[in-house]
Protein backbone atom coordinates (compact mmCIF):
# COMPACT_ATOMS: atom_id res chain seq x y z
CA UNK A 1 0.00 0.00 0.00
CA UNK A 2 1.56 3.53 -1.26
CA UNK A 3 1.08 5.91 1.80
CA UNK A 4 -0.56 9.56 0.85
CA UNK A 5 0.59 12.53 1.06
CA UNK A 6 -0.98 13.22 4.22
CA UNK A 7 0.06 10.07 5.90
CA UNK A 8 4.38 10.73 5.44
CA UNK A 9 5.82 11.76 8.20
CA UNK A 10 6.47 15.26 8.66
CA UNK A 11 10.24 16.64 8.75
CA UNK A 12 10.83 18.81 11.57
CA UNK A 13 12.73 21.56 10.56
CA UNK A 14 14.37 24.33 12.61
CA UNK A 15 15.71 27.94 11.82
CA UNK A 16 17.66 29.01 14.47
CA UNK A 17 17.82 32.63 14.53
CA UNK A 18 15.27 33.14 11.88
CA UNK A 19 15.08 36.75 12.44
CA UNK A 20 12.22 38.72 10.37
CA UNK A 21 13.34 35.78 7.52
CA UNK A 22 12.06 32.55 8.63
CA UNK A 23 12.41 29.40 6.07
CA UNK A 24 9.17 28.54 5.07
CA UNK A 25 8.05 25.13 7.01
CA UNK A 26 10.16 25.59 9.78
CA UNK A 27 9.79 25.95 13.43
CA UNK A 28 11.75 29.70 14.20
CA UNK A 29 13.72 30.45 16.83
CA UNK A 30 14.89 33.77 18.01
CA UNK A 31 15.60 35.51 21.05
CA UNK A 32 13.37 38.30 19.87
CA UNK A 33 9.72 38.50 20.13
CA UNK A 34 9.93 41.05 17.43
CA UNK A 35 10.77 38.27 14.64
CA UNK A 36 9.29 35.71 13.07
CA UNK A 37 10.06 32.87 16.03
CA UNK A 38 7.70 30.73 16.95
CA UNK A 39 9.62 29.59 19.98
CA UNK A 40 11.38 32.31 21.66
CA UNK A 41 14.93 31.00 23.26
CA UNK A 42 18.31 32.66 22.92
CA UNK A 43 20.73 30.11 21.60
CA UNK A 44 23.17 31.38 24.56
CA UNK A 45 20.97 29.48 26.57
CA UNK A 46 21.90 25.52 26.84
CA UNK A 47 20.17 23.30 26.69
CA UNK A 48 17.64 23.99 23.52
CA UNK A 49 13.92 23.79 24.06
CA UNK A 50 13.76 20.03 22.17
CA UNK A 51 14.39 16.63 22.32
CA UNK A 52 17.55 14.70 21.43
CA UNK A 53 17.58 13.15 18.61
CA UNK A 54 14.00 14.78 17.26
CA UNK A 55 15.18 16.97 14.62
CA UNK A 56 15.45 16.52 11.37
CA UNK A 57 16.89 19.59 9.70
CA UNK A 58 18.45 22.44 10.82
CA UNK A 59 19.74 25.84 9.61
CA UNK A 60 22.02 28.71 10.92
CA UNK A 61 21.73 31.94 8.55
CA UNK A 62 24.40 34.22 9.47
CA UNK A 63 23.32 33.53 13.18
CA UNK A 64 26.66 31.58 14.40
CA UNK A 65 29.24 33.96 13.93
CA UNK A 66 27.07 35.96 16.66
CA UNK A 67 26.98 33.75 19.16
CA UNK A 68 29.06 33.71 22.51
CA UNK A 69 30.11 29.57 22.00
CA UNK A 70 29.95 28.00 18.25
CA UNK A 71 31.41 24.79 19.34
CA UNK A 72 28.67 24.48 22.49
CA UNK A 73 25.98 25.32 19.97
CA UNK A 74 27.51 22.86 17.60
CA UNK A 75 27.06 20.64 20.50
CA UNK A 76 23.98 21.53 21.51
CA UNK A 77 22.88 20.96 17.30
CA UNK A 78 24.44 17.83 17.94
CA UNK A 79 22.41 16.13 20.56
CA UNK A 80 19.03 17.51 18.90
CA UNK A 81 19.64 16.48 15.46
CA UNK A 82 18.30 12.52 14.24
CA UNK A 83 21.04 10.64 13.27
CA UNK A 84 21.48 11.27 9.61
CA UNK A 85 20.19 14.72 9.82
CA UNK A 86 20.75 17.68 7.78
CA UNK A 87 22.55 20.71 8.76
CA UNK A 88 22.42 24.25 7.15
CA UNK A 89 25.70 26.91 8.35
CA UNK A 90 26.24 30.03 6.41
CA UNK A 91 28.30 32.75 7.61
CA UNK A 92 30.57 35.34 6.63
CA UNK A 93 33.29 34.03 4.82
CA UNK A 94 36.73 35.77 7.28
CA UNK A 95 38.50 37.65 4.40
CA UNK A 96 35.13 39.10 3.95
CA UNK A 97 34.58 42.96 4.90
CA UNK A 98 31.21 41.73 6.25
CA UNK A 99 32.82 39.42 8.48
CA UNK A 100 34.25 42.83 10.03
CA UNK A 101 32.13 45.35 9.75
CA UNK A 102 29.55 43.85 12.05
CA UNK A 103 30.77 44.91 15.75
CA UNK A 104 28.39 41.92 16.97
CA UNK A 105 30.47 38.66 15.21
CA UNK A 106 32.59 37.41 17.59
CA UNK A 107 33.50 34.51 15.43
CA UNK A 108 34.87 34.29 11.81
CA UNK A 109 34.79 31.42 9.82
CA UNK A 110 37.54 29.39 6.87
CA UNK A 111 37.49 26.38 4.65
CA UNK A 112 38.28 24.11 7.55
CA UNK A 113 36.66 25.41 10.60
CA UNK A 114 34.15 22.82 10.56
CA UNK A 115 36.90 19.91 9.72
CA UNK A 116 37.15 20.03 13.78
CA UNK A 117 33.53 18.22 13.45
CA UNK A 118 34.18 15.68 10.58
CA UNK A 119 35.69 12.23 11.79
CA UNK A 120 37.05 12.07 8.11
CA UNK A 121 39.49 15.07 8.50
CA UNK A 122 42.90 14.73 9.99
CA UNK A 123 41.87 18.32 12.03
CA UNK A 124 39.43 16.06 14.04
CA UNK A 125 41.24 13.03 14.49
CA UNK A 126 44.17 15.35 15.67
CA UNK A 127 42.34 17.52 17.84
CA UNK A 128 39.74 16.20 19.92
CA UNK A 129 38.30 19.19 21.43
CA UNK A 130 34.52 18.33 20.96
CA UNK A 131 32.01 14.87 20.97
CA UNK A 132 29.88 16.70 18.15
CA UNK A 133 30.41 14.78 15.13
CA UNK A 134 29.41 15.83 11.71
CA UNK A 135 30.45 15.14 8.30
CA UNK A 136 31.42 17.97 5.85
CA UNK A 137 29.18 17.17 2.79
CA UNK A 138 29.65 20.41 0.85
CA UNK A 139 31.17 23.79 1.51
CA UNK A 140 29.82 26.80 -1.26
CA UNK A 141 30.66 30.21 -1.44
CA UNK A 142 28.39 32.77 -2.02
CA UNK A 143 25.69 30.90 -2.55
CA UNK A 144 22.90 32.83 -2.12
CA UNK A 145 23.99 36.03 -2.64
CA UNK A 146 23.85 38.47 -6.47
CA UNK A 147 27.23 38.39 -8.06
CA UNK A 148 28.61 39.83 -11.39
CA UNK A 149 30.75 38.28 -14.24
CA UNK A 150 34.09 38.04 -12.68
CA UNK A 151 32.72 37.13 -9.16
CA UNK A 152 30.93 34.30 -10.32
CA UNK A 153 34.37 33.38 -12.02
CA UNK A 154 36.17 33.43 -8.47
CA UNK A 155 32.75 31.66 -7.23
CA UNK A 156 33.42 28.27 -9.83
CA UNK A 157 37.02 28.50 -9.12
CA UNK A 158 36.61 28.90 -5.33
CA UNK A 159 33.65 26.05 -4.76
CA UNK A 160 35.91 23.48 -7.48
CA UNK A 161 39.13 24.37 -5.67
CA UNK A 162 37.86 25.99 -1.81
CA UNK A 163 41.63 25.15 -0.49
CA UNK A 164 43.77 26.38 -2.97
CA UNK A 165 41.51 29.54 -3.29
CA UNK A 166 41.74 30.21 0.31
CA UNK A 167 45.61 29.56 0.23
CA UNK A 168 46.27 31.56 -3.09
CA UNK A 169 43.40 33.76 -4.12
CA UNK A 170 41.35 34.48 -1.07
CA UNK A 171 43.52 37.57 0.34
CA UNK A 172 43.39 39.18 -3.67
CA UNK A 173 39.58 38.48 -4.32
CA UNK A 174 37.59 37.96 -1.15
CA UNK A 175 34.43 36.16 -1.17
CA UNK A 176 31.34 37.30 1.22
CA UNK A 177 29.79 34.07 2.76
CA UNK A 178 30.37 30.39 2.89
CA UNK A 179 27.47 27.82 3.60
CA UNK A 180 28.52 24.20 5.00
CA UNK A 181 26.73 21.68 4.45
CA UNK A 182 26.54 18.90 7.17
CA UNK A 183 25.07 16.08 8.00
CA UNK A 184 25.22 13.87 11.42
CA UNK A 185 26.39 10.63 10.99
Amino acid sequence: MIKSQTEQPQLKILDLGCGKKKRPGSIGVDYSDRHNADIIHDLNIFPYPFESNSIDQIYLDNVLEHLDQPMRVMEEIYRITKVGGKVKVIVPYFRSIWAFIDPTHKTFYTVDSFAYYDPRHIICQRYDYTPARFLVEKIVFNESLTNDLFKKIIIKIANKYPNRYETYLSHLYPLDDITYYLTKP
